[in-house]
């Protein structure tokens, strides 16, 4: 699998837990607003599969979790015998995923290879090709949006709240797109390395504005909260 990048410890990645975050490198997406460029662009400097994995041999007892994250992790085909090796040490497995391969996700859950999903929601599905600027096949999103709802294993729902692609109307529309899920995260966006430089100068809603927000997004969701 191809590695970008290592964070030897993370206090808030995986929710209750001390983890290591493993970056890949490649996303089937392009946000303006993505924090990861070098990801997306595949100009990271790479890790190899061993040298992660000796890292986390040796830090058994002492972290708890790792997260794999992106770019978009679920493009790598060998993705599930990475998540069985790093389950194999005892730790604790999070993914994040943009959602748009169902069938890995149903892999790697059915597989046990995974403890928790968080799916990034980017918009409305109606809006979904203007805002990651890539075609999307939105039934494989309604498929990955159900498969965790189901709640086979613990799961979040996040969206990054750019002020320029998203209106408060279009909260709704995320709303209506995971109705009866148990959390959502509104992610306030913070403008310090983005895919596109001009999104290094936009903004994002003043904390009045999240909380009108995050009302209409307890509509549909248990829990919604402002991160």
């Amino acid at each position: 699998m191809r590695i970008g990048g290592l964070q030897h410890s993370s206090l808030i990645d995986y929710p209750g837990h001390i983890g290591a975050i493993v970056f890949t490198v490649g996303c089937n997406f392009r946000c303006p607003y993505c924090h990861n460029p070098e990801l997306v662009d595949e100009t990271a400097d790479e890790l190899t599969e061993e040298h992660v994995l000796e890292f986390l041999e040796k830090r058994r007892g002492l972290l708890e979790a790792v997260t794999i994250t992106g770019g978009e992790p679920t493009m790598h085909a060998d993705l599930p015998d990475f998540l069985r090796k790093v389950k194999g040490l005892g730790f604790l497995v999070k993914l994040d995923s943009n959602g748009t391969n169902p069938d890995m996700l149903e892999r790697v859950i059915g597989d046990g290879f995974v403890d928790y999903v968080a799916m990034d929601v980017k918009s409305p599905l109606s809006r979904y090709e203007a805002t990651v600027g890539r075609p999307v096949n939105t039934e494989a999103l309604r498929r990955s949006i159900a498969l965790l709802i189901a709640g086979r294993i613990g799961y979040e729902f996040r969206t990054t709240v750019v002020k320029s692609l998203l209106s408060k109307e279009d909260v709704r529309g995320i709303g209506e797109a995971i109705e009866g899920a148990r959390l959502h995260y509104l992610q306030k966006f913070v403008s310090q390395k983005t895919l596109n430089p001009a999104f290094l100068k936009k903004t994002t809603y003043s904390d009045e504005e999240f909380e009108e927000m995050q009302k209409v997004m307890e509509e549909y969701v248990d829990t919604c909260t402002i991160r």
